[in-house]
């Protein structure tokens, strides 16, 4: 056999992201581009900040020595630097170039984390609805995935997370704003997970993590701010990227943050600095290194996104579509019009509406459209959608 059980199982089960993007290319070819409104992938449409080119003309047109060379596994310090100088300015802590990892994207941050923390079997809970990618990170490094359910407006049931903790629990993830569904964590739920789990550390003498992937730290509407749980939790991990607040996702450029007080942070960043380099990322991508360490302020329209936001909501609404409103990313999660959400996505399908059912984010009965696209494709698929509420009699 040439292929391992757990890939071949892993390749059976696959993404229903990437399904539907597969099959939309299909469709495109088949009807034609312009005929088919893809709603599937979380790969912005915008180009980058302008700010962006002229730091990566800067950067062509006067070149740095040897800026093609290998650089410190943890990354270039004059960008960490410049990361823990933000993140300093966000939070009101004192961070330090020597707290900053620069890492592959965030996933690489999240299984670098993972493969420092983890001993096999140890459990790391996710709150549902959950990016279905996490799930393969925890089990690369020998975790099990333990999950823990939302409410109906998808915040995490946190007398639920104080039962599923136990001796085993090492780590938890948690995503604000969230994918699949928009909703931020509000300062409340953001302290209110973090004493439990500092009351569990306590109650089992043992150190749990919160791993905080923030890829939409900066995508927020509505006059919010962002809650950092580095003010709550000392052993808070920021695992981030560049990919949505700079558009950017195939730069593939991000970068983990410990919190300054971290009772072990001296050894736990050596372990991330030397998991970097085993897991084979070595070192993040060293051009975008020299770039973003001047864009630490710099964002895509985020106005541009709150109108995207407001043109598909309101419609959908209108249509009779239920959905919980949000606040950050660029995703919607409405309830599927039938129970079968897979079955409903399929008749999306039939209207040439490309959309991932929930059963692939552990959020069966729902379905998650993506709004970081064109106007056009926006606009054209709402005939679609009206076509299918109409199917199911809603208004």
């Amino acid at each position: 056999m040439f292929m391992s059980e757990k890939v071949r199982k892993g390749m059976e089960s696959g993404s229903w992201i990437r399904k539907m993007f597969d099959e939309g290319n299909i469709m495109k070819k088949r009807y034609g581009a312009d005929n088919v409104f893809d709603l599937t992938l979380g790969n912005p449409m915008v180009e980058p900040p302008e700010a962006f080119f002229i730091e990566l003309k800067k950067l062509a047109n006067n070149p740095v020595p040897g800026m093609h060379r290998y650089m410190e596994n943890a990354g270039y310090p004059e960008t960490r630097a410049a990361v823990a100088a933000q993140l300093s300015k966000e939070t009101g802590l004192n961070l330090n170039g020597g707290d900053i990892v620069m890492t592959v994207g965030a996933a690489g941050a999240i299984n670098v984390v993972l493969k420092t923390i983890l001993n096999a079997g140890e459990e790391v809970i996710l709150f549902t609805p959950f990016f279905v990618e996490y799930v393969n990170y925890i089990e690369n490094h020998g975790g099990t995935v333990k999950l823990v359910p939302s409410d109906d407006q998808f915040m995490p049931k946190v007398d639920a997370l104080e039962k599923a903790i136990n001796k085993k629990t090492r780590a938890i993830i948690i995503n604000s704003p969230h994918n699949p569904t928009g909703v931020v964590y509000n300062e409340k739920m953001m302290r209110q997970i973090c004493e439990v789990l500092a009351k569990k550390e306590t109650q089992y003498g043992t150190a749990i993590y919160l791993i905080s992937d923030e890829p939409y730290r900066k995508l927020l509407y509505d006059g919010l701010k962002y809650p950092s749980p580095l003010l709550f939790h000392k052993r808070a991990i920021i695992a981030t990227s560049h990919s949505k607040d700079l558009a950017l996702p195939g730069e593939r450029i991000g970068y983990i943050a410990v919190h300054p007080e971290c009772p072990e942070k001296q050894e736990l960043i050596n372990g991330l600095i030397y998991c970097n380099r085993t897991l084979g990322f070595v070192n993040a991508p060293a051009i975008m290194q020299h770039i973003v360490r001047y864009l630490q302020d710099v964002t895509v329209s985020i106005a541009d996104y709150q109108k995207k936001r407001d043109f598909l909501y309101q419609n959908l609404v209108d249509m009779g579509y239920s959905l919980v409103k949000p606040h950050g990313a660029f995703y919607m999660f409405p309830k599927s019009l039938i129970t079968d959400d897979v079955a409903f996505v399929r008749a999306l399908q039939d209207e040439m509406v490309l959309a991932v059912p929930g059963i692939g984010f552990g959020g069966p009965g729902h379905f998650r459209i993506s709004y970081c696209i064109d106007d056009r494709t926006l606009a054209g698929s709402l005939e679609g959608f009206k076509r299918a509420a109409k199917k199911y009699g809603v208004k």
